[in-house]
């Protein structure tokens, strides 16, 4: 049996995909399976041991992306799947998962594009506090495969032993050694309605550090927030590093004793460890995009509270000022903060 799954656009959303992963491995144990993905969400799925084969899809506009996509159909058609699982529900993860020609398309239940699938799945339009995991997840009902649990079914990313020991030379030379605490904050997101204030950040680090001389805090951005990054860097006092690929953050948040950052794909990426988690969450809900993992492991997610305006589509602010982040105090991090460095029942694993 050849299974095709395709999941496009966001580093988070591809990583809510991975319980569904171990589950389709687990249900047919013999099948061969294709993961299609976009490029940069690409080293999420790409060491994924339930994985055959990670096809990548770039995008690109007009008549050229057009013309990529049907050549990648055909390849698809000529792969001859015989079942395949649209987690997206977009127009061009629709058309891709129709041009397999699989006998057996299953997708959500999307005005205009649902005569593309075989089997179609319910997908309420409303933005519901219901986990993203738990949304794709639905997909699998149809192959009678049970609803999911946090402690059985957590998110996942495998990270090649090289770039584990590549990344324990940078921290190498970038003085951290044993006994060491490292803190990773990462102030990047994808867009401004995910983005804390640069100041927030760097009251955050600063009093980090003032409290434990044996801590060390990293900061961590994607390219575009580089600047950002190095100025928490300056003003903090924080350790630089350079920038991580996406394996390499990983890597080293397995190093790390607490992860602060943003809802963005490397909040998710850092769900995928043992590492002790601070999310912040502006526009977006907890119930939809907390941390997805065994419930032992020590999770603490802040917002502003009830707004109005909350959640919204992240396309315009209505009240302007972006006050479902900035309302977040730094106060109210290092408190969240402090609190779990300070446990002493931080789950071991056993």
């Amino acid at each position: 049996m050849k299974i095709l799954l395709v999941r496009l656009r966001e580093i988070g959303d591809v990583v809510f995909t991975t319980p569904a992963v171990r589950a389709l491995r687990s249900r047919f144990p013999g099948a061969r399976l294709a993961y299609l993905v976009e490029p940069a969400a690409a080293p999420v799925v790409a060491d994924n041991p339930h994985i055959d084969e990670m096809i990548t899809a770039p995008r690109s506009r007009g008549i050229g992306g057009l013309a990529a996509d049907l050549a990648l159909g055909r390849r698809l058609r000529a792969d001859r799947y015989d079942l395949a699982i649209d987690f997206h529900g977009g127009p061009r993860a629709s058309l891709l998962t129709w041009l397999s020609g699989a006998p057996r398309r299953i997708g959500y239940d999307v005005s205009g594009r649902a005569w593309m699938y075989t089997e179609r799945v319910a997908r309420p339009r409303e933005l519901r506090r219901r986990h993203s995991v738990e949304n794709q997840w639905d997909l699998l009902t149809p192959l009678g495969i049970a609803p999911p649990e946090r402690s059985a079914d957590a998110v996942e990313m495998h990270v090649d032993a090289a770039v584990v020991a590549s990344v324990g030379e940078r921290l190498a030379r970038a003085g951290v050694v044993s006994g060491d605490k490292l803190i990773v904050v990462h102030v990047s997101a994808g867009n401004p309605f995910r983005r804390w204030p640069l100041d927030h950040f760097v009251a955050v680090a600063r009093a980090l550090l003032a409290r434990d001389p044996h801590r060390r805090v990293i900061v961590t951005s994607g390219p575009s927030e580089r600047d950002a990054a190095a100025r928490v860097v300056e003003a903090s006092g924080a350790l630089a590093c350079g920038e991580f690929s996406l394996a390499e953050l990983r890597a080293l948040v397995d190093r790390a004793a607490l992860y602060i950052g943003g809802d963005s794909g490397p909040l998710h990426i850092a769900a995928t460890s043992r590492v002790p988690i601070v999310g912040l969450f502006g526009p977006t809900l907890p119930e939809r995009s907390a941390p997805w993992r065994d419930p032992r492991l020590p999770v603490a997610s802040i917002d502003a509270g009830s707004l109005p305006c909350r959640p919204c589509d992240q396309r315009v602010c209505a009240p302007g000022d972006f006050r479902c982040l900035t309302r977040i105090a730094p106060e109210v991090v290092v408190a969240a903060a402090e609190r779990i460095l300070s446990s002493e029942a931080l789950y071991d694993g056993s």
